[in-house]
C-alpha cells in the first residue's frame, strides 16, 4: 500500500511510508504542543502590546523571542519533509503514496493519531480516514 521506506520523490521531496510517518508522531505531537503554546502566548502578547497595556508575558523582546521560537518549530517540521499547511489550527501533511497515487497523510492539531489522508490534488476537502491495514 505504501512505499517500503521513506524515500525521495521524483521532485526530491520526502515520501513517507505510513509506518515512518507514525513513528515520527510522538515528536510531531510534542513539537505541535510547543507550537500551540508559543502561538497562544504570541497572540496574547501581541494584543497586549497593540493596546498599550502591560502583559505578564513581557514586552517587545519576548514577542520577538516567541516569533523566533515559532519559526524554529516550523523549520523542524519542514526539515523532516513534513508540509505545514495551516498554523491555526496546526495542520501538517506527510507526502506519501497510496495504491500508486500521490497522497498526503494528514494530521490536525488535537487529533489523537495519524489517521487521515487525502489525494495530493484535493487537499483538506478530500480528507478520508486511512484504510485498515
Amino acid at each position: 500500500m505504501f512505499p517500503p521506506d521513506p524515500a525521495d520523490g521524483p521532485d526530491g521531496s520526502a515520501v513517507f511510508t505510513l509506518d515512518a510517518a507514525r513513528a515520527l508522531m510522538p515528536e510531531v505531537v510534542r513539537r505541535a504542543d510547543a507550537f500551540t503554546a508559543a502561538r497562544a502566548d504570541l497572540a496574547e502578547l501581541a494584543a497586549d502590546l497593540r493596546t498599550g497595556g502591560p502583559s505578564e508575558l513581557g514586552g517587545r523582546a519576548e514577542l520577538k523571542a516567541l516569533e523566533a521560537r515559532l519559526a524554529d518549530l516550523h523549520t523542524w517540521f519542514t526539515g523532516q519533509g513534513i508540509e505545514v499547511k495551516s498554523l491555526a489550527p496546526l495542520l501538517v501533511d506527510f507526502p506519501a503514496v497510496l495504491d500508486g497515487r500521490s497522497v498526503r497523510l494528514c494530521w490536525l492539531e488535537g487529533e489523537p493519531e495519524l489517521g487521515w489522508y487525502h489525494r495530493t490534488e484535493l487537499g483538506f476537502a478530500g480528507r478520508r480516514p486511512l484504510p485498515p491495514e
